[in-house]
């Protein structure tokens, strides 16, 4: 049982009303998008969404008569089809809920408690997220620094998420700032006396995101428009304190939230075990897993054998050798290996491929295939020379005698990588 520790005020009819909507939105949200806010919600999800992942199809296809099929669920893409159905979806029961909602609970006075437990509900949701995303970027595993083979890719042939990666993977100190400022308004979110300084930070580093995820085309806009939502609704509760400090100049009175207590004092001091633990297994889960990928995913990574980019200084077809001509459609120009198991190649014209990369160091041979044709293998054996130079020998396409000769470019040539960080700049270098 649970009783409060102030008076209960009347809501208006509009504030309550707004509420219930509010309460169905962001739960339903929630609920539909897990985000992994929870120790293991994602599991548990995983059960009760699949028959959602059924309906939904069948309501773009029978109710908004969409052109196409829906058959792509949430992956790495939050924006996809079935995200905005699923968001048109929750809006439409929040509406028809909290109009049956006031007309069944039309006497009820205010909803002081329920608010208070919406409140903390969406403190831990924003919070655990922006611990996810705080931690990933602390370890610089979300954005990388430019591989090679982003190196060699003009700008006009990037997407306007790949340049958005690239130019925060490029700065470690950036990630730093942003990571850490996701980390603190996690933190300060997660107690009550610091919530309303946590929601307004929240709302500054949520609101970068989505400028981030609107200006570039990240696919991850309805989360983040979302948790920037979320945080004004933390800020609703301080609006006129806010307006008095920072528009009328006037001093803010301290404010008496309802805080429901249990009249039990064990309850009470079980809840705070289980909040203290369950902010510890979260951040030492964050901090764990981020570490382990460290090895996967981050920029000292172990790298593969041959991570870099290769000018080739000869190609040669049986006995005969190719000359450098910008349109041969079967010579190579570069070779470039940016993560283990793949390679880029940069033919005479410019364009670029993607082929698997294997390489067998017992055996110093090399298998390559294309991704979207796997029984086309070809085949080489290599030998290296000094630092820099390369030496493949085997088959390519129709040909059964291949050799190319290959020199490794030195990455720090590339302004880029060897500009750095000055203090003081006679002149500006923007190129």
């Amino acid at each position: 049982m649970v009783q409060a520790n102030n008076k209960f005020t009347p809501w208006g009819f509009g504030k309550k009303l707004l509420f219930r909507f509010c309460f169905l939105l962001f739960t339903l949200y929630i609920f539909f998008n897990t985000n992994g806010f929870f120790p293991f919600i994602d599991y548990v999800s995983s059960f009760y969404i699949q028959p959602f992942q059924q309906l939904i199809p069948w309501i773009g296809k029978h109710i908004l008569h969409l052109p196409y099929p829906i058959t792509t669920f949430t992956n790495g893409s939050g924006d996809t089809t079935y995200d905005y159905v699923i968001i048109l979806f929750i809006f439409f029961l929040a509406v028809v809920g909290s109009l049956i909602w006031s007309a069944v609970d039309y006497k009820r006075t205010s909803y002081n408690t329920l608010y208070y437990w919406l409140t903390v509900v969406i403190r831990y949701y924003v919070g655990f997220t922006m611990f996810a995303y705080g931690f990933v970027k602390v370890f610089k595993l979300q954005f990388p620094f430019p591989s090679p083979g982003r190196l060699l890719e003009p700008y006009g042939n990037s997407s306007p998420m790949g340049l958005a990666w690239t130019f925060i993977g490029y700065s470690k100190g950036y990630n730093y700032f942003t990571g850490f400022g996701e980390i603190i308004s996690a933190l300060l979110l997660l107690f009550r006396r610091t919530s309303s300084l946590g929601a307004i930070l929240a709302l500054v580093v949520a609101g970068n995101i989505m400028a981030i995820n609107y200006c570039f085309d990240v696919p991850v806009k309805l989360l983040s428009t979302v948790l920037v939502a979320m945080s004004l609704f933390l800020l609703l509760q301080d609006r006129r304190r806010m307006i008095n400090i920072f528009i009328r100049n006037k001093p803010a009175e301290p404010v008496n939230r309802h805080v429901p207590k249990f009249k039990k004092r064990w309850l009470n001091i079980t809840m705070v075990v289980f909040k203290v633990l369950l902010i510890a297994f979260v951040l030492v889960s964050n901090i764990s897993d981020a570490a382990e990928s460290l090895s996967k995913y981050g920029d000292d990574r172990v790298k593969p054998l041959f991570y870099g980019i290769y000018n080739v200084q000869n190609f040669i077809i049986k006995h005969d050798t190719l000359q450098p001509l910008t349109t041969d459609t079967l010579r190579w120009r570069k070779l470039y290996i940016s993560y283990a198991g793949g390679a880029g190649i940069k033919m005479m014209n410019d364009s670029t491929k993607s082929y698997a990369f294997n390489t067998d160091t017992v055996a110093k041979r090399i298998t390559m295939f294309a991704y979207s044709d796997t029984t086309a293998k070809w085949h080489f054996n290599y030998s290296v020379k000094g630092d820099t130079a390369l030496l493949l020998t085997g088959n390519w396409k129709s040909f059964d005698s291949v050799t190319i000769t290959l020199k490794k470019y030195d990455l720090k040539n590339f302004m880029l990588v060897n500009r750095g960080f000055h203090w003081v700049n006679e002149f500006p270098l923007n190129r």
